[in-house]
């Protein structure tokens, strides 16, 4: 099952790490995605920063838009919703439906070729697919 948060305003990268380590401390998240405008590569850009994502840093190259997860059961939008009202004081809204692909299509076999093989499966679905290889998706795995 996939929820998306959508907050009524674009996310600055403090209130975006906040965020996401807050969901990832969630038991029944399985993968995040964040969305947005992507933000240009200069040095005087406050928001293209390195972000601290459960110890490990990843390069913020977006402004956060919007917030994909895919969850186990319904029993976590809940748990959601405070992490939200809590970082989100502006505002939010929530969507049930499916927001990330969960398979290989027929377009990632045609832009890979053979090395559609190589990616791990967790990959599809989480990048844009118009973007480098090495501009593409951080995994952060969770600690057991």
């Amino acid at each position: 099952m996939d929820i998306e948060i959508f907050p009524h305003r674009l996310l600055s990268a403090d209130t975006t790490e906040k965020l996401l380590n807050n969901l990832e401390e969630i038991e029944g998240v399985k993968r995040m995605v964040i969305q947005g405008q992507r933000l240009p590569q200069t040095e005087d850009n406050p928001d293209r920063r390195v972000i601290t994502i459960l110890g490990e840093e990843v390069d913020l190259q977006v402004k956060t838009g919007r917030v994909l997860m895919e969850i186990e059961d319904e029993a976590v939008i809940e748990q959601v919703k405070i992490i939200c009202e809590d970082h989100l004081p502006f505002g939010y809204n929530i969507h049930v439906g499916t927001f990330i692909r969960k398979q290989k299509t027929v377009t990632d076999d045609m832009k890979y070729g053979e090395a559609a093989d190589e990616i791990p499966e967790e990959m599809f679905g989480l990048t844009d697919q118009n973007a480098q290889l090495s501009e593409r998706a951080t995994i952060i795995k969770k600690k057991d």
